[in-house]
C-alpha cells in the first residue's frame, strides 16, 4: 500500500504563506491583580482558534508597593509597572506580527474605578502609542460569557457564569448567546484581601453586597441548568479539590484519575477546601504548603475561595463546572465576528471537546509548542493535498485528504503531550489512553476518536509500520489517511527539538530532488543560538525523515533560516 502512493511532479511549488499575519489576533486584559496577553491563530471557515502564545505580568494595579493598602487611584509605582508590563506585551505582538486592527486592549475593574484613569489612559497612549477600551462592568460580563460559549457547548442551555477577578466579579445569566441579566459587583480576591484581614468580616461584607444586589432573585427566576465559573482563582480551586489540597494528598493523583477528571466541584469540596486554607492561615508554617501550591496566587487565595464558598451559599449552587476560557476569549470571539464575514461562534462544537481536554493536561508551554507543531503540519498537509488534487499521483494506491482529516491532524497535533502529566517516560502511549478511553471528544465516530489516538500514539519514538497498529476497527481508507497523517505529524513533532519561539514563514515545495521544508523562525531561544544545518537535522532525525521517504516515496529536506 505504501509504495505507490501518489508522488508530485518536479517543478510544483506550493507559495510560502505568512504563517502569523492575516489569522492571527491578540487580546491584552489588563485587570487587576494581572496583565495578560493572548494571541491565537483563527480558521475563518470554521470558527475555530488556537491558542499561539500566551503571557502574564503581575502588576497588581492600584496596590501601593510601599503598603498594604488598595487605592481608588492608580499610584505612580502601579502606572510605571503597568508600561513596563505594556511595552512587553507590545513587543511580543510585534514579533508575531499580529495586524493592528486585530487586537485589542481591555480595561477591568481597577482602571474603571480609578480617579485617575484618564492619566493612565493618556499616559499608555503618549508612552506607547496604545489604545486601551476602559469596559464597564455590564460589557466586561458579557465578554466573559462569550469567551465561556466558546469553551462549553452550552449556547442552547441557561448558564449562570461567575468571573472573579482582583477588583470585581461578574455574574451573567444567558442563553443561545444572548444575556438575560447581568451583573458587576465590587468583590475581587485583591481588594478583599486588602480591606479585610478577618475573614468574618470579609463574609459579612460579602453577604451585605450580595443580598442588596437583588442577584439571589434574579437567579431564582430563571431556571438555571448550569453555573460556570472563569478566572484563575475559581480554576485554581478546581484543581486544589482535584490535586487533593484539602486532605493533604496533592501530588499523588494518577492518570487514569486525572482522565476522568471533569473540571467541576461540589459545594462540600468547596467547603472543604476553604476550612484547609483557613486552618493553614492559622498554622505556623501553614502559609508555606499554600504558597508551594498556589503560587502568586497565595496571597489572595483564601480571600477568593471564601467569596466564592459565600457566593455558593447565597445563590444555592451544588455544583460548578469550570472554564478554560474567560474575557481574553470573548474579546477575541468578537474580534473574529467583526473581522471574518459569516463567523459563526456555534460553530464546530466537537472542536471545542477537543481543546477543553489539551488545556485540561497540557501547561502554556505545550500548547505553545502544539501550535507550532500544526503550523508546519498544516503547511505540509496543504502542499500534499494539492498535489493529489492535482491528479499529477501515481497510478497505484490512492487516499484523498479532506478538510476533516486535516482536523484530526490538528487535534492530534493539540494531543499529543497531554500524556506528560504522568511523567515524560513513555508519554505518548499515555496520551494514547486517555483519548481512547477517556470519552473526551464529543461529536467524533468510534473510528475517528482511534484515528487521532493512534496518531498521538506514533508521533514519537517506535515507527507504526513495526508495531501492528492497524486494527480491525479502521477501513482501509482511513489506514490509509493514519500513515499519511502520522508521516506529516511526526516530522512537525520532531521540529520542536529546533526550540524556536516562533515561526514567521513556512514553505513547502516539490523538486526533481524530492520535497522541501523551508522555516523562517522569529525569535531565537536564547542569544547565540545557531540554527541547524540540513545536515544536522538529518542526522538528528534519521527515523523521521526515512520514514516520511517510506511512506511518499520522496525524499524530505528541511532546511530553517532566520528572518
Amino acid at each position: 500500500m505504501s509504495a505507490n502512493l501518489p508522488i508530485l511532479p518536479n517543478a510544483i511549488s506550493i507559495p510560502a504563506r505568512n504563517a502569523t499575519s492575516e489569522n492571527l489576533f491578540a487580546a491584552v486584559d489588563i485587570g487587576t491583580n494581572s496583565f495578560k496577553l493572548l494571541v491565537v491563530r483563527a480558521d475563518p471557515s470554521t470558527g475555530r482558534f488556537l491558542t499561539v502564545d500566551r503571557f502574564k505580568e503581575r502588576v497588581l494595579l492600584g496596590l501601593d508597593t510601599n503598603t498594604t493598602t488598595t487605592s481608588a487611584t492608580i499610584s505612580n509605582a502601579s502606572l510605571l509597572r503597568a508600561t513596563a508590563a505594556l511595552r512587553k506585551f507590545q513587543k511580543l505582538l510585534q514579533s508575531h506580527r499580529v495586524p493592528s486592527s486585530h487586537s485589542r486592549l481591555v480595561a477591568t475593574s481597577a482602571v474603571r474605578e480609578a480617579s485617575n484613569r484618564s492619566q493612565f489612559l493618556q499616559t499608555i497612549d503618549e508612552t506607547l502609542g496604545l489604545k486601551v477600551d476602559v469596559l464597564s462592568g455590564l460589557e466586561e460580563a458579557r465578554l466573559i460569557y462569550k469567551g465561556i460559549l466558546q469553551f462549553h457547548p452550552v449556547h442552547d442551555r441557561t448558564v449562570l457564569t461567575i468571573d472573579i477577578g482582583g477588583g470585581s466579579t461578574e455574574f451573567v445569566i444567558g442563553k443561545e448567546g444572548q444575556i438575560l441579566f447581568s451583573i458587576s459587583l465590587a468583590l475581587g480576591h485583591v481588594t478583599l484581601t486588602q480591606k479585610f484581614p478577618e475573614v468574618t468580616e470579609m463574609r459579612e461584607h460579602i453577604k451585605v453586597i450580595i443580598r442588596a444586589s437583588g442577584l439571589n432573585e434574579k437567579v431564582k427566576h430563571y431556571n438555571i441548568d448550569k453555573v460556570i465559573g472563569s478566572s484563575g482563582t475559581i480554576r485554581n480551586i478546581e484543581k486544589a479539590i482535584f490535586r487533593g489540597y484539602a486532605s493533604n494528598m496533592e501530588g499523588n493523583v494518577g492518570i487514569s484519575e486525572e482522565s476522568r477528571r471533569d473540571w467541576s466541584f461540589t459545594m462540600d469540596e468547596l467547603k472543604g477546601l476553604v476550612e484547609r486554607l483557613s486552618e493553614e492561615e492559622r498554622r505556623v508554617g501553614g502559609k508555606v504548603r499554600t504558597q508551594g501550591f498556589f503560587k502568586k496566587r497565595s496571597e489572595f487565595i483564601v480571600a477568593g475561595a471564601v467569596l466564592l464558598e459565600e457566593i455558593f451559599e447565597e445563590l444555592k449552587i451544588e455544583e460548578m463546572e469550570v472554564s478554560g476560557y474567560a474575557l481574553g476569549e470573548g474579546v477575541i470571539a468578537e474580534k473574529l465576528g467583526e473581522v471574518f464575514d459569516n463567523y459563526d461562534p456555534r460553530a464546530n462544537a466537537r472542536w471545542r471537546s477537543v481543546t477543553r481536554l489539551a488545556t485540561r493536561f497540557n501547561n502554556k508551554q505545550h500548547m505553545k509548542s502544539a501550535a507550532l507543531c500544526f503550523s508546519v503540519a498544516k503547511e505540509m498537509f496543504d502542499g500534499l493535498r494539492k498535489g493529489y488534487e492535482s491528479g499529477n499521483g501515481s497510478d497505484g494506491f490512492f487516499v484523498s485528504l479532506e478538510d476533516k482529516d486535516l482536523e484530526y491532524l490538528e487535534a492530534a497535533c493539540l494531543l499529543q503531550k497531554i500524556g506528560l502529566y504522568a511523567g515524560k517516560k513513555g508519554y505518548h502511549k499515555q496520551s494514547y489512553h486517555i483519548i481512547a478511553k477517556g470519552d473526551h471528544l464529543h461529536g467524533y465516530n468510534v473510528e475517528e476518536v482511534k484515528l487521532i489516538a493512534l496518531l498521538v500514539r506514533h508521533h514519537r519514538k517506535k515507527l507504526p509500520e513495526c508495531d501492528h497498529v492497524v486494527p480491525e476497527e479502521l477501513t482501509e481508507e482511513m489506514r490509509g489517511k493514519f500513515r499519511i497523517l502520522c508521516a506529516i505529524l511526526r516530522v512537525s513533532a520532531a521540529l520542536e527539538k529546533l526550540q524556536l519561539v516562533n515561526i514567521h514563514n513556512v514553505d513547502f515545495s516539490h523538486t526533481c530532488e524530492g520535497y522541501k521544508l523551508v522555516l523562517e523562525a522569529g525569535n531565537l531561544p536564547f542569544p547565540g543560538y545557531v540554527l541547524p544545518s540540513v545536515k544536522d537535522f538529518e542526522t538528528e532525525h534519521v527515523k523521521e525523515l526515512e520514514h516520511f521517504r517510506m511512506v511518499f516515496q520522496e525524499r524530505l529536506s528541511i532546511a530553517v533560516t532566520s528572518s
